[in-house]
């Protein structure tokens, strides 16, 4: 999967955030490492994500409108 990313430069280095993937964020001194770390912080992302949807049950409610 492709997954649009921010970088953001300051004296520090860069950080990176996934704007599709709420809280997902990491860092690098280099862009290149920045980028490197943004793609491991997916993967990981998706993995607890898959994990926390593997133990939840879905129901319905019905909400009246008043």
């Amino acid at each position: 999967m492709r997954y649009k990313v921010e970088l953001i430069k300051s004296e520090e280095g860069y950080a990176v955030g996934c704007p599709e993937l709420p809280g997902c964020w990491s860092q690098g001194n280099t862009e290149e490492e920045a980028l490197a770390n943004i793609k491991s912080a997916i993967t990981e992302y998706l993995e607890v994500v898959e994990e926390m949807n593997r133990r939840k049950e879905t129901r319905y409610v019905e909400v009246l409108a008043s």
